[in-house]
């Protein structure tokens, strides 16, 4: 049985785990209709057809972000309960039928339950579970694999705004999201029930198309239950990596989310902000398949590094853009920054953590980084009320990367994780 089932899932030619991060990009795709660059695009229309303020959209937006991040920790401990392919049957059905809720809501309780659906579901509750799946076929070439599935992202960025104008313009707001549920069922149900396998193990096969499993799992007294009972929300060790990993988060999204101000305040027009958002996806997309080769040789605690340096120095040209060129050299800079912590956050819990019980550790970690992009806006406005300018707030912004750095080089975080694998194997 062993051998049949090596022969039809892959050989020395080609591992089956490829086919494993092709499905996963079409999950990050299908993530856009509950994606900020979609919502975007529809918001106008939504509050022109139910004649809710922008407040009140607003604030539901918060609030679902919020449910996203509960979600993700549920959806992604069931991950370990059953598996990613039962969770992305599951969550692609269930995101298809909020974006039919969205074409046929009426009232503001259907709507907000459609809109919570479409953030919960679409936000971290698909992507998680597509992480989770690439992590577990891969450990050597984990940052590549992470890379291509990652692929997904800025091409669902560069697709979905354009097709929902399109839709919008041609048959209406309601109608273009009946389409994209019927374009997030097609490519994400048939392919999880006919493509994805949980593990490589479940086939006859090991991570990377190895001959053997990984060295971790070879480790003399490795138990599998043991690691995947860890601690984790109790656990100073997944804190110090948890709280610097949602750094980026936070500030690219409250730069993001002040953009157009940030920019008119230094002289430089709303187009200008909406045009170089081309310019971050392209930079950001090369630098994730870049990033996908370096942190297979620097390991993801260099490259977090790296990353925070950047974004250091993307908030101090926040203070100082005064041109188009300088608008450019920023965007190209939080891009770079952005591509590089995707890969970082995609493999530094299976590379710490191990793939057993990967969910719980990875889905709070997601939890705790949707929660401080949903708030990094809010410190920014305030501090923008209180002295006129962003200036203190950039520049307070500024500090967390730094801070984030000396946590992670300084704490040693892994070593504590090592260690409280250790004190898992003698119990």
């Amino acid at each position: 049985m062993g051998d049949r089932r090596l022969r039809a899932f892959g050989d020395d030619r080609f591992f089956y785990g490829w086919v494993i991060v092709v499905v996963g990009g079409f999950v990050a795709f299908s993530s856009g209709p509950g994606q900020s660059f979609v919502f975007s695009v529809l918001i106008d229309s939504m509050i022109e057809d139910t004649g809710f303020s922008r407040s009140t959209i607003s604030a539901l937006y918060t609030v679902s972000t919020g449910v996203s991040a509960f979600m993700v920790a549920v959806i992604s401990r069931m991950a370990d309960r059953w598996g990613a392919r039962s969770n992305l049957i599951l969550v692609g059905l269930a995101f298809g039928a909020a974006c039919f809720g969205m074409a046929f809501s009426a009232g503001f309780a259907a709507f907000y339950l459609s809109f919570a659906g479409l953030r919960a579901l679409g936000q971290g509750s698909l992507t998680i579970n597509a992480t989770l799946l690439v992590n577990q076929w891969f450990v050597t070439k984990r940052g590549r694999a992470i890379a291509l599935m990652g692929l997904g992202f800025p091409l669902s960025n560069a697709v979905l705004p354009p097709l929902s104008r399109y839709l919008i313009d041609t048959i209406g707001w309601r109608e273009a999201y009946a389409v994209l549920g019927i374009i997030v069922v097609l490519l994400v149900v048939p392919a999880a029930i006919l493509l994805v396998r949980n593990r490589p193990e479940d086939v006859g096969l090991y991570p990377d198309g190895a001959d053997e499993p990984p060295l971790i799992e070879q480790a003399v007294g490795y138990d599998a239950e043991a690691a995947a009972s860890r601690p984790v929300l109790t656990s100073s060790a997944f804190w110090m990596l948890a709280l610097p990993l949602a750094t980026p988060g936070l500030v690219v999204t409250a730069l993001v989310f002040h953009q157009t101000s940030i920019f008119e305040e230094n002289g430089l027009g709303a187009t200008t902000a909406a045009a170089v958002f081309v310019v971050f996806a392209i930079a950001s997309a090369s630098t994730s398949l870049a990033a996908g080769f370096a942190v297979e040789r620097i390991g993801p605690a260099r490259l977090f590094s790296v990353a925070m340096l950047g974004l250091f120095g993307v908030c101090m040209l926040a203070l100082v853009i005064n041109s188009t060129w300088m608008a450019v050299i920023y965007v190209v800079g939080m891009g770079v920054t952005g591509g590089t912590q995707r890969i970082v956050q995609g493999v530094i819990w299976a590379h710490y953590y191990g793939r057993s019980g990967l969910g719980r550790v990875q889905g709070s970690a997601m939890m705790v980084g949707i929660t401080g992009a949903a708030i990094g806006p809010l410190p920014l406005s305030l501090f923008r009320d209180l002295t006129g300018n962003y200036d203190l707030g950039v520049i307070a912004m500024a500090t967390l990367p730094v801070a984030s750095i000396l946590v992670i080089t300084l704490g040693r975080p892994e070593r504590r994780i090592e260690a409280g694998l250790a004190t898992a194997e003698v119990r």
